[in-house]
């Protein structure tokens, strides 16, 4: 339940919380985000930050600017409970919840807006106003009516001056513009997947804080903002509420941790530990062998072919992932996972690597976007949730035992590969969403 009768519900976690939208992606949402996170640190808020939809990268600054562990949600793929159990929780300890909307605002199923209204969370629109003055207000006009949503203010970005912000304010029609951002000198950098890693970014906090600074911020509208009150979940328990059979107890999971295996929802550790394993971490890009007592492996997603010299290099991770399969202990392989086990790599310039061997075949890099979306994976426990986003292809003999379906429009999607017990494919599993299906990929004996 989510209120804003305050003499009601006086007791229930609350907290001021806004959609940060758009028209399109481009817009800047994650730059505005992330300096206004910043900012309101700054000025002594305990802010919390979601992202709306799949995403690894955009969470991983966020976090940076923020200060705190950066959730997802997603109406179909987290869940509508789990999602406004995560708000509960959140409003319970934090004065600011900013939510980095996805795409467009009404873009995907389920867009980000479904998720405004959902929960009745007010949207906060950000513009790119660089090359407009006051066609901004149609534009904003129309993302409010649309929906339609509700409209809690206007964030200007790659502002020209006062005078440029002025006529995008009297183009707004009483919608407060709630903040400007200039145009920057530096931006954050991106590559073909997203945004460059934080950790690879020289000055990451000095940027962040440079673009808290120029933030032109209305505290007046800020306040303005109304608080949303959630009452406790009701009900059935909500998954993380759930406690997990300890399927998993006793074994010892190996998790690759690096900038090339980079890409994992923290929840799917999270899921791992709630079944009962034991985590541990490593690193290929190191050339660190898989640990001994390790009873599976999980090879998240990341940039290995950013990598890909490296890892090939890296005789002692390839040597030890190959003999920990021979032994037929569960490999589970996403995407860029997938890609460091393939027989070979071909870097985005077009040389051609020799990767660990585990799936034959060979992977090359397009400039074509070659999957993206919502997809699941129907397993013996049910369906399991995730995406796909990918730039590289994959040819192989080898045959795929099941493909994902896509969301919503039910089309055939990913290949999903195996060899003995190594489950490989180019989809990124929500682990919260199925936990025994997680379970089974993990213990080679039990059905999927």
């Amino acid at each position: 339940m989510v209120t804003t009768d305050f003499a009601d519900f006086a007791d229930m976690p609350a907290a001021r919380i806004v959609l940060v939208a758009a028209i399109s992606s481009g817009q800047g949402k994650t730059t505005v985000t992330a300096a206004l996170a910043r900012k309101l640190r700054s000025l002594g808020q305990r802010v919390r930050v979601f992202k709306c939809g799949p995403d690894f990268i955009d969470p991983m600054l966020l976090e940076r600017a923020s200060g705190a562990p950066v959730g997802t949600l997603d109406l179909w793929m987290v869940g509508r409970e789990e999602c406004r159990s995560q708000l509960a929780a959140a409003a319970a300890d934090a004065d600011v919840i900013l939510i980095e909307g996805v795409m467009g605002l009404y873009d995907g199923t389920s867009s980000s807006a479904d998720l405004a209204r959902e929960f009745g969370l007010p949207v906060m629109v950000v513009i790119d106003a660089a090359a407009m003055a006051q066609t901004a207000g149609a534009i904003v006009m129309g993302l409010r009516d649309y929906g339609p949503v509700e409209l809690a203010g206007v964030i200007a970005n790659r502002v020209a001056s006062a005078g440029h912000a002025a006529m995008v304010t009297a183009s707004m029609r009483g919608v407060p513009l709630f903040a400007t951002l200039p145009r920057q000198d530096r931006s954050l950098p991106e590559r073909h997947l997203g945004l460059v890693l934080p950790g690879e970014v020289a000055g990451i906090d000095a940027l962040l804080d440079s673009l808290a600074g120029q933030l032109a911020f209305d505290a007046d509208a800020w306040s303005g903002v109304r608080v949303t009150r959630f009452s406790a979940p009701d009900g059935a328990p909500t998954a993380s509420a759930t406690p997990l059979a300890p399927s998993l107890a006793g074994k010892t999971i190996a998790v690759a941790r690096d900038a090339a295996f980079a890409f994992l929802y923290p929840t799917n550790l999270d899921t791992l530990r709630a079944l009962g394993a034991t985590l541990c971490f490593f690193s290929p890009l190191a050339d660190e062998a898989v640990p001994e007592d390790a009873d599976a492996v999980y090879l998240p997603g990341g940039y290995p072919e950013l990598h890909a010299e490296t890892l090939s290099a890296a005789g002692r991770w390839r040597a030890s992932i190959q003999a920990l399969h021979a032994t037929g202990r569960p490999v589970v392989a996403e995407c860029g996972g997938m890609m460091a086990i393939a027989a070979t790599l071909a870097d985005p310039s077009g040389v051609v690597w020799p990767m660990a061997g585990l799936i034959p075949g060979d992977v090359r890099m397009q400039r074509r976007l070659a999957g993206l979306g919502p997809q699941g994976l129907q397993t013996s426990h049910g369906l399991l949730r995730g995406h796909t986003f990918h730039y590289s292809t994959l040819d192989t003999d080898l045959p795929p035992v099941a493909h994902t379906v896509k969301h919503p429009s039910g089309a055939p999607g990913e290949a999903v590969y195996r060899s003995g017990a190594l489950t490989a494919s180019y989809f990124h599993a929500y682990f919260p969403s199925n936990p025994a299906a997680v379970a089974a990929m993990f213990l080679p004996s039990e059905p999927r």
